[in-house]
């Protein structure tokens, strides 16, 4: 990132669109140094939650992202992610947040997970992040990244969240759990996705303003039709 970009004034307001405070962090984190005055859900009052029936991480990032740019009238980073095991086909995927049904806590889903693999020998697993910025027009960008590693027997760790005391990184011979929220980024799903995203900050931020400028000559091309209407 260039120093002119770091440089300016920080006037792009990015919602990020969870309440989830473990997640939020990891992306400030990346995205400090970035001209943007980064806010999550939690700065703002009740607002609903779009239902994240899709079928894919893509689809229900974009779900997440749109519909609160929508809602808020601001730019929104959504991520969706999730555990993607081998040996269950896959599972749970799409569906890592509530594995052990709504509502369920990470000790929970933790638990089901190994039960569903109890007695298998193939643990290999990997992450995946889906990324997804969105103006209130519903144009989005879109960055996409993984991180490889294996399912452990029992958890290890204290940090982190979701299946993080599980998930072992092969590399270093840690779970996430056991990295500070540093070295986790280094090598994370989230921190691959968030740096892709970081890294061409400067396009972004022409993407966005082109997309608000787009959005204010339309309010405007409305504005004068009702006008006229009115005059007519």
């Amino acid at each position: 990132m260039s120093s002119d970009l770091r440089n300016k004034t920080a006037e792009q307001i990015l919602v990020i669109a969870t309440k989830n405070t473990g997640k939020s962090a990891e992306i400030r984190g990346v995205l400090r140094d970035c001209p943007i005055v980064v806010k999550d859900l939690n700065d703002f009052g009740p607002i609903p939650q779009p239902v994240e029936d899709g079928e894919t991480f893509e689809e229900n990032a974009y779900k997440k992202a749109s519909f609160t740019a929508k809602i808020l009238g601001l730019p929104a980073l959504a991520d969706d992610s999730g555990l993607e095991v081998e040996a269950l086909a896959g599972a749970p995927g799409v569906h890592s947040a509530r594995y052990a049904g709504p509502g369920a806590t990470d000790l929970e889903n933790n638990a089901k997970l190994l039960q569903a693999l109890s007695g298998k020998t193939d643990r290999k697993a990997r992450f995946c992040c889906i990324l997804s910025l969105a103006v209130p027009s519903g144009a989005a960008l879109t960055y996409e990244a993984f991180c490889e590693g294996v399912i452990l027997d029992s958890p290890r760790g204290s940090n982190g969240f979701g299946y993080d005391p599980l998930f072992l990184y092969p590399p270093v011979g840690r779970t996430f759990a056991e990295m500070g929220i540093e070295q986790k980024l280094s090598v994370s799903h989230r921190g691959h996705a968030l740096r892709e995203l970081r890294n061409e900050f400067e396009k972004v931020l022409q993407w966005l303003r082109l997309r608000q400028a787009e959005e204010q000559m339309r309010r405007g091309a409305g504005e004068m039709c009702v006008s006229n209407s009115h005059e007519s």
